[in-house]
């Protein structure tokens, strides 16, 4: 029996010492190429405006070990998760199996020896090398069979998953020719080398498989030093890019996902206001167009583009992407001998210094692609699944956002309605042009102080525009008023000096107003020494805690949900009714999605009923839009086309009796989509606090003080 301490093989079998170093010098110029290719897309990065994303090192670490190393977002969905784990884990092994070879040959080191070229060298390796053919199989059956919409079919694609393809079969068929021509001892540790070795052997001499050696291991060479100088000039990039861009994303909660502007400085230089051109975007936007991998998970989750309409974050990634390498110069607006502005990439997040000529000749984005037409812009809800979704933290609701505001800032251009909701933020300091409701009205029969009146508030109720405003809605703030008494906490409100965040003014695209309406909110609220702050509205919760901070408004910030669930557990709230209906639970976006805040309301479900929330196929991280974010609410979208109507289909297939929500916006969403859709079946709207009210009332309030 054969001592298992003694395998081994010869390195570089069957080829000359002196071809040998052919070899090594088209490794070298396939490196060259492939890092001119890479360097070539960094140089035109740099002409971007700077972005800080190189701090916080230890964090970024953390965040590329979880999502490059361990895929922990590409894996999410299973078809996906099997081949690209398959090719990608393949890669690693069979990368590191190279290097093993190279340390053995190159530096004379004995590493491929004994047990470890038996188990690692052989076996691990070629079943690896299995499984990439395997995952190119699955990955070209789902392109050309299962044909998903969300995927970008181009000829590149298939190239490449057929060039991964050849590469590991001629890898096999040099280890199996090498294994039948020698009757190599230890060919067995090698399964699938050793299969095609025994087949060979009954068509082929040992002469033969040895001449077919060396032209299968010729041909495996050009195929991987080709592949490697290619790869930088396709979408294969993303293998060096997206790591990169994992580590450089944004480390803040993507409710503070947009960028702040300097409106001041940008009118005194005459930059434009938003994104009129690439010229406008940070480095990192740009680094975000070469990291994509065409995957479409971003589309495949938008609300707008499920219920049909034109806006596609993927399309309008991949069309600013091919726009940016078509023509760079143009597109930056660079005369000729400027390659780049010089701008750090660890600069802050406004604008280093540029030419304002540059700038004003640079090709115009909005309208002249396809996929950033104005009408596809104005469809964004803001809600952020296309940023949650995407393997490679590509941040593409921020860029709608940006383009939004040059056309709102610079050309005055956006839907008509939108534009009535500005202006009555502008004259009333509400969205809600026609209301003829007060800040005060939902208060009647309450004893609710403002803040000029009271004098031991220990938090602010910030009531909201859609809570105080909207008549359905004042259901809910007074719930939460009635709340915060029965548990003995001193709150107050402030009234009719209260105004909207600016949240709707912002997501439209209007950032002066924004600007305007928080310098002048955090100003009242320091006044009056506010330190905490309850609300019912996500969007306000989001703009105080995520935006106002920069303006001086730091605030202990909480959703009603969290601080009446903060009131179950300490025993100021005793829950004594039980609900016996079927309640499943709505994520608001800007709860749950982008500030993480999922179980709080869900609590408030389970004190209120009987039995756990139902929980709807799109939920928490993965849940999908009401319709009203992003400035939608004030939009009359087409019948055929409804966000809110696709969440009511999705709310209806639940069975359940309640659906429970945590924000006024889709409160009036989820009502009109479910009156559209539920028939004759009796299905309610509900917020989290008019439940926990329900359940609380003792006999001697119940029905003498319903909302």
């Amino acid at each position: 029996m054969m001592n298992p301490e003694l395998a081994t093989r010869e390195v570089f079998w069957n080829i000359p010492h002196s071809l040998v170093w052919v070899m090594y010098l088209m490794f070298v110029a396939s490196m060259a190429v492939a890092a001119y290719g890479i360097y070539r897309r960094v140089q035109i990065w740099r002409r971007g405006l700077s972005a800080k994303r190189f701090d916080r090192p230890l964090e970024r670490l953390k965040l590329l070990l979880k999502h490059s190393a361990a895929q922990q977002r590409t894996v999410r969905e299973k078809y996906a998760a099997i081949f690209h784990t398959f090719i990608y884990t393949g890669f690693i092994v069979l990368a590191l199996a190279t290097t093993v070879v190279a340390i053995e040959y190159d530096l004379g080191l004995p590493v491929m020896q004994g047990r470890f070229y038996l188990y690692f060298q052989s076996f691990i390796v070629d079943v690896f090398g299995v499984l990439v053919l395997i995952g190119v199989g699955i990955a070209l059956y789902r392109r050309a069979i299962v044909k998903p919409r969300k995927l970008v079919y181009t000829d590149e694609a298939t190239l490449i998953l057929t060039a991964i393809f050849l590469m590991a079969l001629t890898g096999f068929l040099v280890e199996g020719w090498r294994i039948g021509a020698t009757d190599e001892v230890w060919g067995k540790w090698s399964p699938f080398g050793y299969l095609l070795a025994q087949a060979s052997a009954a068509m082929l001499s040992r002469n033969a498989m040895r001449a077919a050696h060396f032209g299968a291991w010729w041909t495996h060479a050009v195929l991987v030093f080709g592949f490697i100088a290619w790869s930088p000039f396709t979408k294969m990039a993303h293998v060096v890019f997206a790591p990169l861009n994992i580590y450089t994303a944004s480390l803040r909660p993507t409710g503070a996902a947009l960028k702040n502007l300097d409106i001041e400085k940008a009118m005194e230089s005459g930059a434009p206001l938003g994104v009129k051109s690439l010229a406008q975007f940070t480095w990192k936007d740009l680094a975000d167009f070469d990291a994509c991998t065409e995957c479409g998970r971003c589309t495949g989750v938008c609300p707008a583009h499920t219920v049909g309409k034109e806006l596609s974050p993927r399309d309008i990634i991949l069309d600013l992407q091919k726009f940016m390498h078509a023509n760079p110069r143009a597109a930056f607006g660079l005369p000729n001998g400027n390659s780049s502005n010089g701008n750090s990439a660890n600069g802050g997040d406004q604008a280093a210094s540029r030419k304002p000529q540059a700038a004003s000749e640079a090709l115009p984005i909005i309208g002249a692609l396809a996929a950033t037409s104005p009408a596809a812009l104005w469809q964004c809800t803001t809600c952020g699944a296309c940023m949650e979704a995407c393997p490679v933290f590509i941040e593409q609701m921020p860029k709608i956002v940006d383009m939004r505001r040059f056309l709102v800032m610079e050309e005055a251009d956006f839907p008509d309605t939108m534009a009535d909701a500005v202006t009555s933020m502008e004259t009333r300091g509400h969205p809600f042009k026609g209301t003829q409701s007060t800040r005060v009205d939902w208060t009647e029969g309450l004893q609710v102080q403002t803040m000029a009146e009271a004098k031991d508030a220990e938090v602010l109720f910030w009531v909201g525009c859609g809570g105080a405003l909207i008549e359905r809605n004042q259901k809910t703030v007074r719930a939460t008023a009635q709340l915060l008494h029965k548990a003995g906490v001193k709150f107050a409100i402030l009234g009719r000096e209260e105004k909207c965040t600016g949240d709707p003014a912002r997501r439209i695209g209007n950032e002066f107003l924004f600007e305007m309406l928080a310098k002048e909110n955090t100003e009242k609220l320091n006044h009056y020494g506010v330190k905490k702050i309850i609300t019912s509205c996500p969007h306000c919760f989001n703009t105080f805690r995520n935006e106002y901070p920069q303006y001086g408004g730091e605030y202990e910030v909480f959703h009603h949900s969290e601080y009446l669930a903060k009131l179950v557990d300490e025993g100021r709230l005793a829950p004594l009714e039980k609900n016996d209906k079927k309640i499943t639970f709505h994520d608001p976006c800007y709860l749950g999605r982008h500030n993480g805040v999922f179980d709080a309301p869900r609590q408030l479900v389970q004190i209120a009923a009987r039995n756990a929330p139902i929980e709807m196929a799109q939920s928490r991280e993965n849940g999908f839009c009401c319709g009203g974010g992003g400035g939608m609410s004030f939009i009359d979208e087409p019948k055929d086309q409804r966000v809110n109507q696709e969440r009511a289909r999705q709310i209806l297939a639940t069975g359940a009796d309640i659906v429970a929500v945590g924000c006024p916006f889709c409160t009036t969403m989820l009502e009109d989509g479910i009156n559209a859709r539920k028939g004759d079946r009796d299905v309610r709207v509900m917020d989290v606090a008019e439940l926990l009210w329900q359940a609380v009332q003792d006999s001697t309030t119940n029905g003498a003080n319903k909302n």
